[in-house]
């Protein structure tokens, strides 16, 4: 079985939706699982979404473009990649209402703040792109 057939085979059976590099360390060399991990990309299997991150994907039925799997859209996999890091992040008052149900009122972004110490990447999911704070 190739490396990019074993990679797939655990990504189909993991719960989670946020994969790096080394997760998968146990299957083949370095090179090999970015070969393989770039075969998956170019198959639709995998979205790249920030130096060593990928996540599950699929095409959407209108648009013809990939997008992510998980069920709770962009903000839960920012979230795990969050969680992940073990990163402490906040999240905006409007947006934390929302999700606790105090507020019907749905933002149109949730805003994440977070010690850029902790975390310092540039995430890329689709059309949202998440960045380290200046300040927290």
């Amino acid at each position: 079985m190739t490396a990019a057939n074993q990679i797939n085979q655990k990504l189909k059976r993991s719960r989670r939706y946020v994969f790096e590099r080394k997760d998968f360390e146990d299957i083949a060399s370095y090179d090999q699982i970015g070969r393989a991990l770039n075969q998956l990309i170019k198959q639709g299997y995998l979205m790249k979404i920030g130096y060593g991150l990928y996540t599950k994907a699929r095409e959407n039925s209108l648009t013809g473009r990939l997008m992510p799997t998980n069920p709770g859209g962009t903000d839960a996999i920012l979230r795990e990649i969050l969680k992940m890091k073990g990163v402490d992040f906040e999240i905006d008052t409007l947006s934390l209402q929302s999700l606790s149900g105090k507020s019907t009122q749905i933002p149109s972004s949730v805003r994440y703040s977070w010690d850029p110490k902790q975390f310092n990447r540039k995430l890329v999911i689709g059309n949202r792109v998440l960045s380290a704070p200046n300040s927290k």
